[in-house]
């Protein structure tokens, strides 16, 4: 027996002489494994390790990250629901419900909370939510789509029916009509509306219901009020022949209603593009390379340290090294660069991209959410679900809003029963329909969506949900110099010997130094040698230099007067900081080694874009640690006014720190390596982004794409979004601080009220759209 209530029972049947239900029945009892449900067992596989490594990111210790699909999403109410109701299970860190693709960004503990009892949850309100896969995506698209065209059709059928008895109906009780003949018209009619309320308008109750069940006013409780309530009055008074029926104005509004909520469909599913073409760059299939020549395995069979043969026109199935071949490599998708990219061994291929000219041995350093691409997807996401102040102002006067809507109608009710009955219920139904929340609750969504996918297009990819809404209100825009206005390529020009070493010993020691920095001196000096030596003990102090040991000696590389003060040099050398204002110097305990000197050049386009900027009325700062002779040149060719050089990381904070004080709104845009904590102090942040930076990106923005001209272009959509948002919330205030005085007058026909409410949420998507082009402010 599995469990002692199952022997009690059998016990039961054999002591009651009952024995021969053994030999009668038509099937054996389930067992317990049959009486666990399958989606149940499906869910707790999703608990397993080595399933989880296709779709989960890990972090530290053991929280985790993954990207959900949920199915059954219908409006913005239910976005609120789920991420109310999941954002209390104990142990979720982070739940946001993106309801542009219906894509969930989920953080949690997997200490406290299994990733299937979330999924049981979810389950548990009404919806279906599985880890999110393109291909599964696609077809929960297709699947929406079709749902709603179906709905649409029944609505629109029975619509014109129904019309088109009911212009009988009122022409003949002015005219006069037969009373059988207006009897039969009713049932006619009654008969027509039911497949639309019971069909088409079945989303609206069901959402409605799960509201109620979970003590929420959700948008869809006063819909479902309205058509249920204009339709059971309409059919009593056919049952018993007398008073008004509403039929037109139920099947009106439910076909206008599903109309806008068709049309909201598509332009979400044109709005989330962006990333939807992110995540389909990714190939199925790979030719990978063993002991047994060549063969072709799913993406997800990769590992790292697998060797990849990558043909012209293929893309790249993930991301990794060359190791033989060269060939030039087309990014657009991932950086906004339109012309294809040169790739040589050694240089980093990102997945995704497509490779255009000779064959490309790789070999793999990353998969699944470990790539490059996987970062994007995860950084819009995140800006798509993360919501701009004006957003949550808007969701929290949502919820109240149709509180108080429930209670105006109430009161008009009221109002008109004592007054004129007759009309009461009409009046009633008319402010039901007609202050549907759907345009409020639209307002931002869609147009956060739609710009964040566009600037994403451009490579501009915004990585936090109030980067555009601050963005749009800054006043000051501060410049790195190294990377940022400049390529960052620098290139070693000279070398001056101090010491008693040659000069392959020195540069050997200084790139042994520098091996484990990303900054652009570090690529420098590492690409002057064939072989870096081995460090070790290394330390490294922002914006002075690196300390370390190589073949047991301590060195320092750095700014003269930082290498001066290895143990006893600043007492033997007090000049060198003055003799070596420039470049950097290596030195250790007996004195100093080499000065290096290095070039850069300024970004094509670093000009027109700081004028650009200037032009938007904003004020522009360059801050570099460089020496003023070089920070001077640059501002100068720039048209830069303030400037500052010999800046540390603190300088550059304080410096931020001072202008906030006096009330700027301040944006820095670095290289994103060693600006972090300056990035991190500005009100918004811009970072420039490389493939292998993004991963680790701090920055509420990044230049996928590199370009500074598109950096002014990201300031004109940000204030377009902001424009917009303020438009759609205005429009939906205006439209219900009209509307309703006029139903409650009783001006507004129910079947005015549909249109008018369908009208206002189709606006408010329409304008929204206009952000998908980047044009000018």
């Amino acid at each position: 027996m599995c469990c002692r209530g199952c022997q009690a029972v059998a016990q039961a049947i054999v002591d009651g002489g009952l024995g021969d239900f053994y030999r009668y029945r038509t099937a054996t009892s389930p067992q317990v494994k049959d009486l666990v449900p399958e989606a149940l067992a499906e869910r707790v596989l999703y608990d397993r390790d080595d399933l989880q490594q296709s779709f989960v990111q890990k972090q530290a210790g053991e929280i985790r990250e993954a990207s959900l699909i949920l199915e059954g999403i219908v409006c913005a109410a239910c976005v609120w629901l789920n991420e109310r109701h999941v954002r209390a299970l104990p142990g979720v860190l982070e739940f946001a419900v993106n309801y542009s693709t219906h894509r969930a960004r989920l953080r949690w503990d997997n200490h406290r909370i299994r990733l299937s009892d979330i999924l049981e949850a979810i389950s548990a309100i009404g919806y279906h939510a599985h880890p999110f896969d393109p291909g599964r995506q696609e077809q929960v698209y297709r699947e929406e789509r079709k749902a709603a065209l179906r709905r649409l059709a029944v609505a629109g059928l029975g619509m014109m029916q129904v019309m088109m008895l009911a212009v009988a109906l009122y022409s003949g009780a002015d005219e006069g009509m037969d009373p059988a003949l207006r009897t039969f018209l009713r049932w006619v009619s009654l008969l027509l509306t039911l497949p639309v309320v019971v069909y088409s308008a079945k989303s609206f109750f069901t959402s409605a219901w799960r509201d109620l069940k979970r003590r929420q006013l959700g948008m869809d409780v006063p819909v479902s009020i309205a058509i249920g309530s204009a339709f059971l009055a309409s059919a009593w008074a056919t049952v018993t022949d007398s008073g008004d029926i509403y039929f037109d104005s139920v099947t009106m509004f439910t076909f206008f209603l599903l109309a806008g909520r068709f049309l909201e469909m598509g332009a979400r599913h044109r709005a989330g593009q962006a990333a939807e073409e992110l995540v389909k760059l990714l190939p199925a299939t790979a030719a990978r390379l063993g002991d047994h020549g060549e063969e072709r395995v799913p993406v997800s069979d990769l590992a790292p340290g697998d060797r990849v043969l990558v043909r012209p026109g293929e893309s790249v199935p993930a991301d990794g090294r060359i190791t033989e071949g060269r060939s030039s490599v087309d990014e657009s998708l991932l950086t906004g660069e339109s012309l294809p990219q040169v790739r040589n061994p050694g240089d980093l291929l990102i997945g995704g991209t497509v490779n255009n000219e000779s064959p490309l041995v790789m070999q793999v350093e990353s998969v699944g959410e470990g790539t490059v691409l996987s970062a994007i997807v995860r950084l819009l996401d995140r800006a798509q679900t993360e919501k701009p102040s004006v957003a949550r102002l808007a969701d929290r006067v949502a919820g109240w809003f149709v509180a108080a809507l429930l209670l105006l109608a109430a009161a008009v009710a009221w109002w008109w029963w004592q007054h004129d009955a007759v009309r009461a219920f009409a009046v009633t139904l008319s402010i039901l329909v007609v202050t549907c929340p759907c345009a409020l609750s639209l307002a931002t969504p869609a147009a956060v969506t739609a710009a964040t996918g566009a600037l994403t297009r451009l490579g501009v990819l915004t990585t936090r949900g109030h980067a555009l809404e601050t963005l749009a209100r800054a006043t000051h825009v501060i410049f790195d110099k190294t990377g940022t206005l400049t390529e960052g390529r620098l290139r070693l020009e000279s070398v001056v010997l101090v010491g008693d070493r040659d000069r392959e010993s020195c540069l050997r020691l200084a790139a042994a130094l520098e091996q484990a920095s990303e900054h652009p001196i570090a690529h420098a000096l590492c690409a002057s040698v064939d072989s870096l030596a081995a460090a070790s003990d290394i330390v490294a102090t922002p914006g002075l230099g690196i300390e370390g040991s190589v073949d047991g000696q301590r060195y320092r590389i750095g700014v003269a007067a930082y290498v001066s003060g290895l143990q006893g040099l600043a007492r033997e050398q007090p000049s060198v900081a003055g003799d070596y204002p420039d470049g950097v110097v290596l030195g250790d305990a007996q004195g100093l080694l080499a000065h290096f000197s290095f070039a850069d050049r300024l970004r094509a386009w670093a000009a027109e874009s700081v004028a650009q900027l200037q032009g938007l009325g904003l004020e522009v700062e360059l801050l570099s640690g460089d020496r003023l002779e070089a920070v001077q040149a640059v501002a100068q060719e720039l048209g830069i006014a303030r400037y500052r050089a010999r800046c540390q990381p603190q300088d550059k904070l304080a410096r931020i720190n001072e202008l906030q004080r006096q009330g700027a709104v301040v944006a820095m845009v670095g290289d994103g390596v060693n600006d972090a904590p300056v990035l991190a102090a500005a009100q918004v942040s811009l970072a420039m982004g490389s493939g292998t930076q993004l991963a680790h990106a701090s920055a509420d923005m990044v230049l996928l794409s590199e370009q500074l001209p598109h950096l002014a272009q990201a300031v004109r959509t940000s204030r377009r979004t902001l424009r917009v948002i303020r438009q759609n919330l205005g429009w939906a205030l205006v439209y219900n601080l009209v509307a309703v005085p006029l139903a409650a007058s009783g001006w507004v026909a129910p079947w005015m009220a549909a249109i008018g409410m369908s009208s206002s949420s189709l606006v408010v998507v329409l304008n929204a759209l206009r952000l998908r082009t980047t044009g000018s402010e």
